[in-house]
């Protein structure tokens, strides 16, 4: 079914209960004529009376197992791909059940999609800062803004938890509903691998689609890169016409994607290289920022970024391409781009009255990691020291390539991160198979504050620390049990331990940044130098 085929109520008022012969007109219906119901479920064990069923395949099994339980719980009905034999409840039967369930979760949320201006990104790195960014487009425009994603969930006032990087389906309309019903206009969400495989915004038509990079990450659940890439190339499906693809031609996964894009949409092909149509030129690189030139149809802008790595200029312009969906001015995203503050672990400089700094990165990709330590090479005087893990019941094929990119180091800290129910020194000893010998020095400290601790005792004046893989993260996984830990929050006290150990009085240390309260995100700070503006 197409997303135009789905009904638009005039105004944003939630049904008491739908009509599944009006929602799903060309869908097979057996033991009913109709059936009309008030909620929808993926999990039988949410069944209640008046719920609609989906029967889908999933990592607990085949949804059709659960049937009978959903009916015992006072389901009407079940959506399923095939005929289900002796089957208690009537039944819906469909190509795409998971599809189906997103299109019917909007529906029972009254299409607030219909309601939103919406963008989407996917990509192995980069999806929260490009979001963040986008978010800073668009609030200094002007517009209200919402925020799906790794860090937090926003609706345009408020920020809370996530539980995936992408919602549930029915969670997704919720936060869709919810941002209607405050008057946000916009919507920034990333789409991960899993979600775009799942089809949980498959009855999304999105405004712009931007592709930022395809590198090895999650074949424990795809099973190769091959359907890794498919996964991540269904954001193309979900553009409306008309709509822009954005696709980073500096990387060989998204820029592989050119040949996919629907003739109906606009391509804007965007990088850090003189044959993109969106391009950058960096012009200065330092701790402090990011100076670059931004070239678009005849018309350029320069700028500062506080953020450091080739990485985040690839962002900013990931970001450019849906302020240009959405019409905002270059200069005007320029202006908003320069009061940006990082997102919180993502780069995230730890340490600034110390002879050395201390960068957090949520980096957990052999990509990542590779230029996350890239960046701060060319921006070092002195040794690079790296801690870092994996984490487990996650591909393991991905360890040994950890441990390779980590050779951009001086000094490798292998220690845990979120080791969940495997154990940590197996993982550790497979991410040590990949560090190029001789090379790099390692050091292996399981204990992650431990480990967090020996790089910054080791630190010297004009080194940078880097602590790569969890970022943003205020929980350890181990064994089940999910223990506070904060890596930002493990440096701070240390680094205040250290001074109250050795009777230094320095410069006042920066609380660290709260997140998932800030009520408007990304206000300005304090005003950056104004590089000259030119238009061709």
């Amino acid at each position: 079914m197409r997303k135009e085929a789905l009904h638009m109520p005039p105004q944003h008022v939630l049904p008491a209960s739908l009509s599944l012969r009006e929602h799903l007109p060309t869908a097979q219906l057996i033991g009913a004529g109709d059936l009309h119901f008030a909620d929808i479920t993926l999990d039988s064990r949410e069944c209640r009376p008046r719920s609609l069923f989906v029967a889908a395949q999933g990592n607990a099994g085949c949804g059709q197992n659960f049937v009978a339980d959903a009916a015992a719980r006072g389901a009407v009905g079940v959506i399923t791909a095939q005929l289900i034999p002796n089957c208690p409840l009537p039944q819906c039967i469909v190509a795409n059940p998971r599809g189906a369930y997103s299109y019917l979760c909007q529906a029972l949320f009254g299409h607030p999609y219909a309601r939103l201006k919406m963008m989407g990104v996917t990509g192995t790195n980069g999806k929260t800062t490009v979001t963040w960014m986008t978010r800073a487009i668009m609030t200094r425009a002007g517009h209200r803004i919402g925020v799906l994603g790794t860090v937090e969930y926003f609706d345009g006032y408020r920020a809370e938890p996530p539980s995936l990087t992408t919602p549930d389906a029915k969670l997704l309309a919720h936060w869709q509903h919810r941002m209607v019903t405050r008057g946000t206009s916009h919507l920034a969400m990333e789409l991960s691998s899993h979600a775009l495989d799942q089809h949980r915004a498959a009855a999304l038509p999105l405004d712009c689609a931007i592709v930022t990079n395809i590198t090895h990450d999650h074949l424990d659940y795809h099973g190769d890169f091959a359907s890794y890439r498919a996964a991540k190339a269904r954001i193309l499906d979900l553009v409306k016409p008309g709509g822009v693809v954005a696709l980073h031609v500096g990387d060989a996964g998204a820029s592989s994607l050119v040949g996919l894009v629907p003739p109906e949409c606009r391509l804007i092909r965007y990088g850090i290289t003189s044959d993109a149509d969106l391009s950058a030129q960096i012009l200065e690189e330092s701790m402090a920022g990011t100076v670059f030139r931004v070239q678009f149809q005849g018309q350029s802008v320069n700028l500062r970024i506080r953020l450091i790595g080739r990485h985040n200029v690839e962002n900013a312009l990931a970001a450019m391409a849906t302020g240009l969906t959405w019409k905002i001015p270059l200069l005007e995203m320029a202006m908003a781009l320069e009061e940006f503050r990082p997102v919180p672990g993502r780069m995230e400089r730890c340490a600034w009255s110390e002879a050395f700094d201390v960068f957090v990165d949520y980096a957990h990709t052999p990509d990542a990691l590779s230029r996350s330590l890239a960046s701060l090479r060319g921006l070092s005087s002195g040794r690079l020291i790296c801690v870092f893990g994996a984490g487990g019941d996650r591909d393991p094929s991905k360890r040994p390539l950890l441990g390779q990119a980590a050779g951009n180091a001086d000094l490798a800290i292998i220690t845990s991160d979120n080791p969940r129910s495997e154990d940590p020194a197996m993982i550790a000893g497979q991410i040590a198979q990949g560090l190029p010998a001789g090379r790099v020095e390692m050091i292996m400290e399981l204990d992650r504050a431990l480990a967090i601790q020996r790089a910054i005792d080791a630190a010297q004046p004009g080194d940078v620390v880097l602590i790569a893989g969890k970022g943003h993260e205020t929980e350890q996984i181990v064994r089940g049990e999910r223990r506070p830990f904060d890596d930002r929050r493990v440096v701070l006290d240390y680094l205040e331990s250290r001074r109250v150990a050795t009777s230094i009085n320095p410069l006042s240390t920066p609380p660290l940044p709260m997140i998932q309260t800030t009520m408007v995100p990304n206000q300005a700070l304090a005003p950056v130098e104004t590089f000259q503006r030119v238009s061709a």
